[in-house]
């Protein structure tokens, strides 16, 4: 009996080298599919954080327009709306930075402008009256606020 004891106590036991490289290459398949989806998943994440901003300070633009029957870019006025966000009268650089605009001729056109902290610039604007009256949407800067920009914005489908 005290041999036996003795042989099983000398023979050696453990995972062999192939056994161990096995399970880390399983490991890093499962990373490399994971990391991936991820990093998709935080950038979309990150681009919705952005859009909830602009549709946040349309409520709150058009909160001001049923009020006065005009939009306001002033910073101050529309932060006494919406005090969760940040107006500004320049480019955003954060999500909850919005740059909001009016057209100079016509207080029924307002341009709000977001950027994500994927990089990506998101603008909504809205046309009060007239033929083409609704809310317009899409990723890019707008260089002038007025009336015929926001109706050319593409309106892509999702946000």
């Amino acid at each position: 009996m005290h041999k036996r004891l003795l042989a099983l106590k000398e023979r050696e036991e453990g995972f062999t080298l192939i056994e161990l490289m096995v399970v880390v290459l399983i490991i890093a398949i499962l990373i490399a599919i994971a990391i991936p989806t991820f990093l998709g998943a935080r950038q979309r994440a990150q681009d919705r954080a952005a859009q909830s901003s602009l549709r946040n300070a349309l409520t709150a633009e058009k909160t001001f327009y049923t009020d006065n029957e005009a939009y306001n870019a002033t910073p101050a006025t529309m932060d006494a709306i919406e005090p969760s966000l940040t107006w500004q009268n320049a480019a955003s650089t954060d999500p909850k930075e919005v740059y909001t605009r009016i057209d100079a001729a016509n207080d029924q056109v307002v341009c709000l402008e977001a950027r994500s902290e994927a990089g990506t610039t998101f603008v909504l604007g809205d046309i009060a009256t007239g033929a083409n009256a609704g809310t317009y949407y899409g990723s890019g800067t707008m260089a002038n606020c007025t009336a015929a920009a926001v109706a050319a914005l593409p309106s892509q489908d999702g946000w």
